[in-house]
Parts: structure tokens; C-alpha cells; sequence
């Protein structure tokens, strides 16, 4: 029996890795994704424009003004000179946000009175936006503190900020971690559902069946190679990281390889199940694609689960990429050992058990 499945494993690494253009699809996206995305799919907001509409000119807005121009997150500071002025440049898209001082601004402040400031945002950026306002937030704050500290010398409670598990706060620690999980997810979904619909395309699954092999070796023969590949396009992501990005890895080198395998057999699940009622490999794709990028934008990668209702969190309890990211985060970042994992692990254990005997038996069932 694991002759007949090992030698369906080896025909089926052989489909994949046959000739270079099949090798380099398997490889290079990976390497460029290693490359782009710790640069590019970032929450943080960089290079940006902002527009100052500066009814004031006294000391202390221009002040602001320059404080503005020396954060990173802008790089250009666009001066406004009227109301028409704000409204084309929000509706041409040459600012991010829009900050007003008023005529009485400066006044305001060197009495002593609460001195207002109006932030326009970009609603059709509403994320940036936000990003780009707890910014400008910041530099008003640490003015305002050290006015008030110039000012009164006595003894002030202050907030001492600490950021654990990522100090620096560097983005390409989150990035990276999920990158892993992201990618063995695409790797390991299109693999095993293209293979039976490759088989049944091509005419090959009728010869599959009448051979010595049991629908189920022929399911373990699909499963494996998809696991393998899956698993060392993790590794290529998880050495880029760790000595090129220098994203720390505090964890289990075990650990997580062996919940990297439950966490391909629950995607392996998904695959087959979508291979097995699809007719061709231009529908098994579309359908990876459909189950795909629900599962990624609900995992928590982009978006904390706890903001989606509680009906979806629930739903979202059958996505397996939602706990491998967990897991992976946890291992690279915390150092957190099995028993802490089993929380994660275990939903992955109970998807791949049930996704693969549904896959098995709709399988079965559409041979009868």
C-alpha cells in the first residue's frame, strides 16, 4: 500500500516540478513577495502630502507647521491660501488631510485659553486618514506638554509608553510572521484543488481508478506533495525573515513545522473538497479564489477579529488561516510553548478531519 501511495506521490511531484517554467511558478513568487510585501502591504502611512490652510501666521502655528514637515509621514507640506483651495485639493486627492488654524489661534494660546485646530480628512482614505490623524494628534500633544511644562514647573504625572514583543514597533515583525501563513495558504489551496480537476480534465482519473489504488491512497497521493511544497515555501519565508529582515524567532523550530502540517491537511481539506466538485481547473481555481480571499481579509491579518460582529467571529472559527496566524505570531514573537498553542491547534486538528472525510466521501460519491 505505501509503495502504490508513495509512487502517486513522486508522479504527482513530478507534474509540479517537471520542467523550469513549473519550478520557477513554485519558487519566485514567493521570493518576490519575500521581497515587496514588509514595503508595501503596510498599514503605516508614509510619503505623504498635507495641507496646511494657515489663518493665523502667528508664532506658535508656524511653529506647528514645522513640526508637521519633519514627520515621516509627510514629506510634503502644501500651503492653502482659501476655502475653494481645501475643497479642490480634498476632491483632486493632493492631500491626505487638511489641517485649519483659525484667526485667533495664536492669541488663544498665549492667553492661556484652549486653542482649537480643524482636521478635513479624505473620507474615500478613511484608513490612512486615521493613521495620518493620530499623527498629527502626536505633534499637537507633545507641543501642548511642552508649553504646559515651560510654563509650570511642578511635578507632572506622566504616561510611560513600553511596546512588548515588538519595541521598535517595526512593521516588517507583524508582516512577516503572517506572510508565512498567507503564503503556504495560497501554495497549499491551489495545489490540491487543481489535481483532481487536472486528472478529470485530462482524462487521467478513470486510469487512477482502476489501478490498484482506493479513492483514499488517491487522496493521501495529493495531499502530500501539496503539504511539501507548502512547507518549503514557509521555510524559504521564515529564513528570509530571520536573516534578512531580522525579525526575531523566539520559538519552537518543531513546533512549528508540526502545526504548519495540520494547518496544511485543514487547507488540503478545503482544496479537495472544492476539486472534487469542480469539473475543470479554470473552475477549481475560481473556486480556491472565492474561499480564498474571504478567509484571508477575516484571518486578522488587516483587521482585529474582536471589531467584526459576533455572529461573523463565530462563523470566522472555521477559517483555518485565522489560527495559523496566531500560532506563527506566537512562536516567532512570544515564545509560547504547546500548551498555550493547543488553543489554535487544536481547531485546525477538528477543520482538517472534517473537511477531508466531507472531501472523501464526496468524492466516493461522485464515482458511484
Amino acid at each position: 500500500m505505501f509503495s502504490r501511495i508513495l509512487t502517486l506521490i513522486i508522479k504527482e511531484l513530478e507534474m509540479l516540478l517537471q520542467d523550469r517554467q513549473s519550478r520557477m511558478v513554485l519558487i519566485v513568487p514567493v521570493f518576490l513577495q519575500l521581497a515587496l510585501f514588509p514595503f508595501a502591504a503596510t498599514l503605516e502611512v508614509r510619503n505623504n502630502t498635507l495641507a496646511i490652510y494657515n489663518e493665523d501666521s502667528g508664532r506658535e502655528s508656524t511653529e506647528l507647521m514645522q513640526r508637521f514637515s519633519q514627520a515621516q509621514a509627510f514629506t510634503q507640506l502644501l500651503t492653502l491660501y482659501g476655502e475653494a483651495e481645501v475643497r479642490d485639493t480634498l476632491d483632486n486627492q493632493e492631500a491626505l488631510l487638511v489641517i485649519r488654524f483659525p484667526p485667533d489661534f495664536s492669541r488663544d494660546i498665549a492667553a492661556g485659553r484652549p486653542a482649537k485646530i480643524q482636521a478635513i480628512l479624505d473620507g474615500r482614505r478613511s484608513n490612512s486618514g486615521q493613521i495620518a490623524l493620530g499623527y498629527v494628534q502626536q505633534i499637537v500633544n507633545d507641543y501642548s506638554n511642552e508649553r504646559f511644562e515651560s510654563k509650570q514647573k511642578n511635578a507632572r504625572s506622566s504616561l510611560v509608553v513600553r511596546h512588548w514583543f515588538n519595541p521598535n514597533l517595526d512593521y516588517a515583525w507583524h508582516i512577516l510572521p503572517s506572510l508565512i501563513a498567507i503564503i503556504t495558504s495560497i501554495n497549499a489551496l491551489i495545489v490540491t484543488a487543481l489535481s483532481v480537476a487536472r486528472e478529470r480534465e485530462q482524462g487521467t482519473l478513470d486510469q487512477l481508478l482502476i489501478s490498484p489504488l482506493t479513492p483514499g491512497m488517491i487522496m493521501i497521493g495529493k495531499i502530500v506533495p501539496a503539504i511539501l511544497v507548502a512547507i518549503m515555501q514557509g521555510t524559504i519565508i521564515l529564513l528570509g525573515a530571520v536573516f534578512a529582515y531580522r525579525v526575531p524567532f523566539e520559538g519552537s523550530l518543531s513546533l512549528l513545522y508540526g502545526s504548519m502540517i495540520f494547518y496544511c491537511l485543514a487547507l488540503a481539506g478545503f482544496g479537495l473538497l472544492i476539486s472534487s466538485v469542480c469539473a475543470t481547473q479554470q473552475q477549481a481555481f475560481l473556486g480556491v479564489f472565492s474561499f480564498l480571499m474571504p478567509a484571508i481579509l477575516l484571518s486578522g491579518y488587516a483587521s482585529p477579529i474582536d471589531n467584526m460582529p459576533s455572529w461573523l467571529q463565530y462563523l470566522d472559527w472555521i477559517n483555518p488561516i485565522r489560527h495559523f496566524i496566531v500560532i506563527v505570531k506566537g512562536l516567532f514573537l512570544k515564545d509560547i510553548g504547546l500548551v498555550a498553542l493547543l488553543h489554535s491547534l487544536y481547531p485546525l486538528l477538528i477543520i482538517a478531519i472534517v473537511t477531508l472525510s466531507a472531501a472523501n466521501w464526496l468524492f466516493r460519491h461522485r464515482l458511484a
